[in-house]
């Protein structure tokens, strides 16, 4: 082994041996996309990204179709799937009528969302955040009852649209009651993407302290050009769980000026390089990008995708 390949085997020892990629592409990717897609492109889309090794995937929300319309047909969604056996399959829900719903659609799993302040809270589902969680118990228990995994979202963990900077400590509070809420999952988001790696490191270390690091993930947008940075700082100390999002789809409706997620080609393309096991084929991954991108008709936003199809056509 060569002194480069020396480097990077001892520098793994801080690092997790693998990593868990969660897609959110479909759900929090294509809600804020002004042009409805069309169930057969959604259904693609998942397959898809499910055919790329991607193994758990956020298919879709039932929220009201007045707020999100992009999400009305999800039950449809969910229905035309043809599901991968090792492949878990979520739904976003507000309330019991949307559980209820990702019940009736057979979801593998289902994702309840929080603010870590008030003034998001009240902007993206007007209320508070005690009042959120107190919405959400019925939705954990029931969960729990029909024994369906129920993962957790902390939105504004660095930064927040209407208040400024965000206390680490905040986030960890809602971190905790949502563990205690029964979330095997907590994921701790940079909705503006404004955060850079220290502060990343000190959400995730504040939210540890109330949190096992088994439970936490990391989701973060790339508006300032830091997610990447920031994965690779939380990475550092253990997380192991990365939201992200096929060519950097995304947006907040609530968050003006967000971009999208950190783009599932870059992170697997970072993370590849560093010798960390994902189990994602890179090759049909980027195809993917591409498929969604024609549809939409707009350029993607991952580099490292656009990188490669400047190649392909430069060897035409």
């Amino acid at each position: 082994m060569g002194i480069a390949g020396n480097f990077i085997e001892r520098n793994l020892m801080a690092f997790p041996g693998k990593v868990k990629i969660v897609e959110v592409g479909p759900r929090d990717g294509l809600q804020n996309e002004k042009r409805i897609v069309p169930l057969e492109v959604r259904v693609e889309l998942i397959e898809r990204l499910g055919e790329a090794g991607i193994r758990a995937i956020e298919a879709g929300s039932f929220v009201s179709p007045k707020w999100i319309p992009q999400m009305a047909n999800t039950k449809d969604v969910f229905a035309r799937l043809l599901r991968g056996p090792d492949v878990q399959y979520s739904a976003l829900v507000p309330n019991m009528k949307g559980f209820e719903q990702a019940l009736a659609a057979k979801a593998d799993e289902v994702a309840i969302f929080a603010a870590a302040t008030e003034s998001f809270s009240q902007k993206n589902i007007n209320c508070s955040i005690a009042e959120s969680l107190n919405r959400f118990k019925p939705v954990a228990s029931a969960a729990m009852s029909a024994d369906i995994p129920l993962r957790g979202y902390i939105s504004c963990g660095l930064g927040c649209p209407y208040e400024g900077e965000v206390s680490a400590k905040a986030v960890a509070n809602v971190a905790a009651i949502l563990e205690d809420m029964g979330c095997y999952e907590i994921s701790l988001s940079d909705t503006m993407g404004k955060g850079t790696p220290f502060k990343a490191q000190a959400m995730v270390e504040a939210t540890l302290e109330r949190v096992s690091l088994s439970k936490i993930a990391i989701h973060f947008h790339d508006t300032y050009g830091q997610a990447l940075a920031n994965i690779l700082a939380c990475l550092e100390i253990g997380v192991s769980v990365i939201d992200s999002s096929i060519a950097g789809l995304g947006g907040c409706p609530y968050a003006k000026g967000a971009s999208g997620n950190v783009a599932t080609e870059d992170v697997i393309y970072m993370l590849e390089g560093m010798g960390i096991e994902t189990g994602v084929d890179f090759n049909k991954l980027l195809a993917v990008g591409q498929f969604i991108s024609e549809y939409l008709e707009r350029p993607t936003a991952s580099k490292v995708s656009t990188v490669f199809g400047q190649n392909r056509q430069a060897s035409r």
